[in-house]
């Protein structure tokens, strides 16, 4: 599960590490409380028609986080798609048209995941790669197009995205990451290496499902040195925004 991630990168960051381009002049202000709905940066490669000859390209984009379908009625389905499960992907109707050919990475520095304790108490955990590192997850994409704005206005379509998920790999032993992760939560975000990522992005990939089955192979080398930081209380309202709520504390249980 993914439901609060940290996306603190600079646009220009970003460019840089994915040898990416824009197409329009984007913002995207630092985010350590990233939450559904919220305006998000994801990666996708798509082949340009130049004046000499097509060409592919990578190129940065902002999405609004919660996938809505083309066949949406309003855009609030969205905030129930925020995540797409790996194993469903292929047969779900709102994701099936965008894993064979609109397939993204989302850019992140870590998420966030609750403990449950007694009563409504929860303790705040921050997931994040070891050494200051970034992450990238699995994603998918989708345009939508607003009925009620006129043709060729802004706003006329929606870019949305989703992250997709999978089982929490089992622990080797307790002392492992993974055992911390299962700890916290049966599923987890699916992660890719460099590589994993160049096959998952190619726009003339056409066998779906073993993209699908190479990002869920990955998952374990992948989260291998994550860390898993407690991290204070106030990261549960959407509202606070800032460096501090990834900074370890004590956890409450």
């Amino acid at each position: 599960m993914c439901g609060r991630y940290v996306m603190a990168r600079a646009v220009g960051d970003l460019l840089a590490e994915f040898d990416a381009e824009l197409e329009d002049e984007v913002s995207i202000p630092p985010s350590w409380n990233v939450a559904p709905t919220d305006a998000v940066p994801i990666v996708l490669d798509r082949i340009k028609d130049d004046a000499a000859a097509p060409r592919q390209v990578r190129q940065l984009h902002v999405a609004r986080w919660g996938l809505v379908p083309s066949w949406a009625q309003d855009p609030g389905i969205g905030s129930r798609m925020i995540n797409a499960r790996s194993e469903t992907v292929l047969e779900k109707p709102a994701f099936r048209k965008a894993v064979k050919s609109r397939r993204c990475a989302v850019p992140a520095d870590g998420y966030y995941e609750w403990k449950q304790g007694t009563g409504k108490a929860k303790q705040p955990y921050y997931v994040h790669p070891g050494e200051g590192r970034g992450l990238v997850f699995a994603g998918l994409y989708e345009w939508w197009k607003d009925p009620s704005v006129p043709a060729g206005e802004p706003g006329q379509w929606l870019l949305t995205t989703s992250i997709l998920t999978a089982d929490t790999p089992p622990p080797g032993s307790e002392s492992t990451v993974f055992g911390k992760l299962t700890a916290l939560h049966d599923r987890v975000p699916l992660p890719m290496s460099a590589e994993t990522m160049d096959a998952w992005l190619e726009p003339d990939a056409t066998d779906a499902a073993g993209l699908v089955d190479l990002v869920r192979a990955g998952v374990v080398d992948v989260a291998a040195d994550w860390q898993v930081d407690s991290v204070g209380t106030a990261v549960g309202n959407v509202r606070n925004n800032g460096p501090e709520l990834i900074r370890p504390v004590e956890a409450l249980f």
